[in-house]
């Protein structure tokens, strides 16, 4: 267990980590488009990605490092708040607001979570915002819509929807509030694995027996399901939290906005989506934001 009061400089090897934990985020489509093929709902996705991780880093340090387990119980409130609150309530509301609005809403929605831990990181730190921060938040945001196709025509919305989407960003902004302050006294492996004995069992109220007696029965989408898990789940949290451990939290957020430009990507490379105008110039955006933040 470590004590830390201040940020030490953040080296290339931290800004590198919330990148490479923005890129694995940014594929999770590749795993989720095929079990949700083979019929499991987003909702189920969730109780796999949770518990899935739960599971694996449980599995993995209880035979490497059980040190990670040691924690003072005053400070689980911390990784509750990383676990419920932000994981598991973040992506309820992201894929309720998908079935409510369209994609590209739920996507813009849920980037407003940078703006909101550079507000938070402000209040409760006093983390400076910078003209060149600022900056960086606009290019990433209107970056994002670009890329979500928020400018590409009529949009399906809901008041319902919007405030869910809300929801998601809030809640996925709270994952740099609360693992600021566990991270003030753990490393980033302990804040990970606690993240998740929180979130995984929390997940369970969520099960669909019959979903997941579909997935049981399919060994094919074992091996999906475990790349959604050690790609897409817990190798991102691992890296960002690592990032987050030295990057000033608002900073961190924004950078994470990388991840609908691998989506974006990653679609046109492996499910031939198209690749107009307006995405290129999305990711020209989002990437400058990352750029001018180093």
């Amino acid at each position: 267990m470590k004590e830390q009061t201040e940020k030490t400089t953040p080296c290339w090897a931290d800004y590198a980590a919330i990148l490479l934990a923005a890129a694995l985020w940014g594929v999770i489509g590749l795993w989720n488009r095929t079990l949700m093929a083979a019929g499991l709902s987003p909702i189920s996705i969730v109780v796999v990605r949770n518990f899935g991780g739960m599971a694996l880093l449980a599995a993995v340090f209880a035979a490497r490092d059980r040190s990670v387990f040691r924690v003072e119980r005053k400070h689980l409130k911390y990784f509750f708040g990383t676990g419920v609150v932000s994981v598991l309530l973040f992506t309820c509301c992201y894929f309720t607001c998908q079935k409510l609005c369209s994609l590209a809403v739920a996507s813009i929605l849920l980037y407003t979570a940078p703006a909101i831990v550079v507000v938070l990181s402000a209040l409760l730190w006093k983390e400076p915002v910078t003209g060149r921060k600022l900056l960086a938040l606009f290019l990433t945001l209107a970056g994002c819509a670009c890329v979500c196709g928020v400018f590409g025509g009529a949009l399906d919305v809901t008041l319902t929807g919007v405030l869910l989407g809300l929801g998601a960003g809030f809640f996925y902004a709270l994952y740099s509030i609360f693992g600021r302050y566990a991270l003030a006294h753990y490393d980033a492996m302990t804040v990970t694995v606690w993240t998740f004995l929180f979130a995984g069992p929390a997940s369970l109220v969520l099960v669909r027996p019959g979903e997941m007696a579909l997935l049981l029965r399919q060994p094919k989408l074992w091996f999906v399901a475990a790349g959604l898990v050690v790609f897409s789940t817990v190798l991102p949290y691992l890296f960002y939290t690592r990032g987050l451990s030295r990057v000033e939290s608002g900073k961190a957020s924004i950078m994470a906005s990388l991840e609908p430009v691998v989506a974006a990507v990653a679609g046109v490379l492996v499910f031939g989506e198209p690749m107009n105008a307006l995405t290129l110039a999305g990711i020209v955006l989002v990437l400058s934001g990352v750029v001018i933040l180093r």
